[in-house]
């Protein structure tokens, strides 16, 4: 198998708070207000993958 058809890696809690920061990061720059409300958005998304997945570990 090459690189390039690996599969992904799987989704860590700590990778997609990172995730989630980047994009809140990303949102404080931000001058367009409907970009800056879907960035906010999409790291809330992460936020609570983030949850799920801290819950199914038993963190």
């Amino acid at each position: 198998m090459t690189p390039d058809n690996a599969p992904p890696e799987p989704v860590t809690p700590e990778a997609a708070i990172e995730n989630a920061a980047r994009l809140l990061r990303a949102a404080e720059l931000e001058t367009n207000i409907a970009l800056m409300e879907r960035l906010d958005d999409l790291a809330g998304s992460w936020l609570g993958m983030a949850h799920l997945l801290m819950e199914r570990e038993g963190v």
